[in-house]
C-alpha cells in the first residue's frame, strides 16, 4: 500500500482510504457511472437537497468528496479486486443526519459517523464488512477523530434482507467495541435500529499506556 494510507487485512481482504487516486476502483462497487444508486450521498444531504440531484450529480458529488479530508469512505479488496465499501465523515456535515427526527443527536461531540456498506455480490459473507469497519477505525484513529457513531440494525440475532443491513448490525459493532448510546425510532426490515459508540481517545490513551 501507498505510504500513509491506512489499510486493514482480513485474510485475502484489504481494506484502503477511498481517496481521488482510487476512483476507478469505486465505479464498479457502484454499478459503474450513471447507475441508479445514491452514491453515497443519502445522508450527506437533506431530503430536500437529495431529491433535487440527479443520479450524475451525485456521482460527481462523490467523485468530489474523494479528494476532501477526510476522504467520505473506505474501500475494501479481493484478491486485488475491488469489493466493498463503507461510507463515514464528521456527523454534523451529514445533512439529512443533522436533521433526522428518528435518529437522535446523544451531544455536541464532534464524532464522526458510519452509515453505510456495499459489498458486491459475489464478496458477501467473506468477512468484507468487518474487514471495512476495522479500517474505518483505523483512518478515523490516524486522523484524530475523537470518536466513531453507528446506526446499525439491532436484529436480535435473526437473519435479515442484505438491503437492509447496509447500515450494519449491532452485533458486528459490539464485536468492534461500539457500545449501545441510545435507542432510535428509526427502523430497518422493521427491526430497531440504534446509536452505537466508540471512544477513540480511550483506545488511544490504553495504547499509550501499553
Amino acid at each position: 500500500m501507498t505510504k500513509g494510507r491506512t489499510a486493514t487485512e482480513e485474510a485475502e481482504v484489504v481494506v484502503a482510504a477511498a481517496t481521488a487516486d482510487r476512483w476507478a476502483d469505486v465505479l464498479p462497487i457502484f454499478g459503474g457511472t450513471g447507475t441508479n444508486h445514491c452514491w453515497c450521498q443519502y445522508w450527506r444531504l437533506t431530503s430536500g437537497e437529495y431529491s433535487r440531484t440527479s443520479m450524475i450529480e451525485r456521482e460527481e458529488g462523490l467523485h468530489e468528496q474523494t479528494a476532501g479530508d477526510p476522504p467520505p469512505g473506505m474501500l475494501a479488496y479481493v484478491d486485488g479486486e475491488p469489493a466493498g465499501w463503507c461510507g463515514f465523515g464528521p456527523r454534523q456535515e451529514m445533512g439529512r443526519l443533522v436533521r433526522s427526527r428518528t435518529i437522535p443527536k446523544i451531544d455536541d461531540q464532534p464524532v464522526w459517523a458510519v452509515f453505510c456498506f456495499l459489498v458486491r455480490t459475489g464478496y458477501r459473507r467473506r468477512g468484507v464488512g468487518r474487514a471495512l469497519l476495522r479500517g474505518v477505525i483505523d483512518e478515523a484513529r490516524r486522523r484524530g477523530a475523537p470518536g466513531l457513531e453507528a446506526y446499525p440494525v439491532d436484529t436480535g440475532g435473526r437473519r435479515i434482507q442484505t438491503t437492509a443491513a447496509y447500515v450494519g448490525t449491532v452485533s458486528m459493532f459490539e464485536a468492534a467495541g461500539f457500545r449501545k448510546v441510545a435507542d432510535t425510532d428509526s427502523r430497518s426490515d422493521h427491526l430497531p435500529r440504534v446509536v452505537m459508540r466508540l471512544d477513540l481517545r480511550r483506545s488511544r490513551a490504553r495504547d499509550t499506556c501499553t
